[in-house]
C-alpha cells in the first residue's frame, strides 16, 4: 500500500515509477480522491467540534437562565446529531474509495531495477556451475518418474483433477528429504532462520497484508464451512470489540458511535449467513510475514528471519495451457519459504543475504543455475526489486525459476500496520519486509531428477541428500 502523502508531494515521481511498470499515471486521480476524503474529514470534525461546543453552551445558557438561547442551541445540537451519522458514512465511503484505489496499485521499482516490459528484458546477474554432458538424450522428469512407477498423474487426476500428482516410494522420500535438508540448512549457522510451523488457512486481512488480495483473488483457493450460531455470534462480538479498541488506540473513536457499532454487529450476527471463509495459503510468505501485523516491534528485535516448509495452493487461473504436463505448475506443491523483517536501512543488504541463502541450497545439490535481476515490467505486485534463481533442467533443455527473492520495502508493512520503535524511542516507523523461496521443493525435485538421471532411467541421489534418504544412493524401479 502506498503512502498518499508521498503521492501528494511527489506526483510526477510516482507516475514516472508506474510508467516503468508499463502503467498509466495515477497520481492525479488518487490525489483528487484524497482531497475528497480530507474534505469529508474536515466537515465531520467541524460538525463534531461544533456539537461539543454547543452542548457546553447549552449548560451555560441554562445556568444563566437564558432559555431562548438554550432552545436555539438545543435545536442546533439536535440537527447536528441527525446529520453527523450521514457525514460519518460519507467520510468512511470516501476513505474506502481511496484505500480501494491504492490497494490496486503495485509497488514502485527501486532505481537500480532494469527497465523492461517482460521476461525477455531481465538481466543476468551471475551463474553457478555448468551444464552437464550426457551420453544419452536426457528425459523430462515426468517421463523418468512414470517409468520408475513412482510419479502418477493419472491417479491424481481421479482424486483431484488436473495439476496434481501422486509421488510414491523413492520419489516421495526424495521430496520429503529435500524439504528437511533445506530447513536444516536455513536454521543452522550462518543462515540462522527461525523455523515456524504456521497455519495453512488464513483470513482475508492476512492475504490483503501481503497483497494477494484483492487483486489476485482468482489465483487463490478458499475453504468455507458452516459454524455453530453461538460460535458465530461470539466471533462477531470479539471482532467488534477489537475494532473498537483499534479505533480508540488510533484516536479515531467517537464515543457516541459505540452504541451504533454494537447494534450493527448484533444485527449482523442475526442476519448474515453463519459461515466462515479461509484462504489456503499460496506461499508461507503469507502467514510468516503477517506474524508481525498490527504490532510495534523494538528496533533491537530486527532483523527477524523466519522459515517454513509448507504445502502451498494456487489456482493458477492465468496459466491455462502452460506446463500442463508434469510438476512444473501444480495446484498443490511444497515450498520452503524465507521471510525477513528489517529496518529500512537493513533491507538492501538483507536482500543480498537472502539470495545467497537460497543459492546455497542449489550449490550443495550441485545444480547449475543462473540468477536474473527482474526488469520493472516483470516484477511481482508487491516487489521493489526481485532476483529470480533459474535452475537448468537438462530434460527440458532450459532454465526454469526455482526461487524468487524480493524486497518489498514498507509496501506490505503499511497493509499490515507493522511498525517498529527506533532505538531512541522517539519515532515509530514501518518495517521493511522481504521474502524468498529457499527453495521450491517440487521444482528442486524436478531439477535433481533431470540432472542426476542415469542412462538406465534411475536417479542418482545427490550426496547432500543421502543422509536424509537412509543412505540410499540410487532411486530405481
Amino acid at each position: 500500500m502506498h503512502d498518499i502523502r508521498f503521492i501528494r508531494d511527489n506526483p510526477d515521481a510516482f507516475d514516472a515509477a508506474l510508467a516503468r511498470r508499463g502503467l498509466e499515471p495515477e497520481a492525479k486521480r488518487l490525489v483528487a480522491r484524497d482531497e475528497t476524503r480530507r474534505e469529508k474529514i474536515l466537515a465531520l470534525e467541524t460538525a463534531q467540534a461544533r456539537r461539543n461546543a454547543a452542548s457546553k453552551d447549552i449548560g451555560e445558557a441554562k445556568r444563566t437562565k437564558d432559555e431562548a438561547k438554550a432552545a436555539v442551541l438545543m435545536a442546533e445540537v439536535a440537527q447536528l446529531k441527525e446529520s453527523i451519522p450521514k457525514m460519518e458514512a460519507d467520510e468512511k465511503a470516501a476513505s474506502k474509495t481511496l484505500d480501494d484505489a491504492l490497494a490496486q496499485i503495485p509497488n514502485l521499482p527501486l532505481p537500480e531495477v532494469p527497465d523492461g516490459n517482460n521476461a525477455d528484458d531481465n538481466v543476468e546477474h551471475h551463474r553457478f556451475g555448468a551444464r552437464r554432458d550426457y551420453a544419452f538424450a536426457p528425459k523430462q522428469h515426468f517421463d523418468l518418474g512414470e517409468a520408475l512407477g513412482q510419479m502418477d498423474f493419472e491417479t491424481a487426476a481421479k482424486l483431484s483433477g488436473a495439476r496434481f500428482v501422486v509421488l510414491k516410494k523413492g520419489l516421495a522420500r526424495l521430496e520429503r528429504a529435500l524439504g528437511q535438508f533445506m530447513l536444516d540448512v536455513h536454521t543452522s549457522e550462518p543462515h540462522n532462520y527461525t523455523e515456524v510451523s504456521p497455519p495453512l488457512l488464513v483470513r482475508d486481512e492476512v492475504m490483503f497484508g501481503t497483497a494477494q488480495l484483492p487483486k489476485f483473488a482468482e489465483d487463490q483457493f478458499a475453504a468455507t464451512t458452516v459454524v455453530a450460531e453461538s460460535d458465530f455470534r461470539e466471533r462477531v462480538i470479539q471482532e467488534t470489540l477489537k475494532a473498537l479498541s483499534d479505533l480508540r488506540s488510533e484516536g479515531k473513536l467517537n464515543e457516541s458511535q459505540i452504541p451504533r457499532i454494537i447494534a450493527n454487529a448484533i444485527r449482523s450476527s442475526e442476519t448474515e449467513p453463519q459461515r466462515i471463509k479461509r484462504w489456503l495459503i499460496p506461499t508461507a510468505e503469507v502467514p510468516l510475514t503477517n506474524l508481525v501485523r498490527e504490532s510495534i516491534l523494538d528496533e533491537a528485535q530486527l532483523p527477524i528471519r523466519l522459515t517454513a516448509c509448507t504445502p502451498c495452493f494456487r489456482a493458477e487461473a492465468g496459466a491455462a495451457g502452460k506446463d500442463t504436463r508434469g510438476m512444473i505448475r501444480q495446484h498443490q506443491f511444497t515450498k520452503v519459504e524465507l521471510v525477513s523483517i528489517t529496518t529500512p536501512e537493513q533491507s538492501k543488504d538483507e536482500h543480498e543475504r537472502m539470495l545467497s541463502c537460497a543459492e546455497e541450497i542449489l550449490r550443495r545439490l550441485d545444480l547449475h543455475y543462473r540468477v536474473m535481476t527482474l526488469c520493472a515490467g516483470d516484477m511481482g505486485f508487491a516487489s521493489q526489486k526481485t532476483y529470480d534463481i533459474e535452475v537448468w533442467l537438462p530434460g527440458q533443455n532450459m532454465y526454469r525459476e526455482i526461487s524468487s527473492c524480493s524486497v518489498c520495502g514498507e509496501f506490505q508493512a503499511r497493509r499490515m500496520n507493522a511498525r517498529y520503535r527506533t532505538k531512541e524511542g522517539r519515532n515509530v516507523r514501518h518495517v521493511h519486509t522481504l521474502n524468498g523461496s529457499g527453495v521450491a521443493v517440487g521444482r528442486a525435485l524436478i531439477a535433481v531428477m533431470e540432472t542426476y538421471q542415469q542412462a538406465d532411467g534411475s536417479i542418482a541421489v545427490p550426496e547432500a541428500l543421502q543422509p536424509y534418504m537412509g543412505g540410499m544412493k540410487v532411486i530405481e524401479k
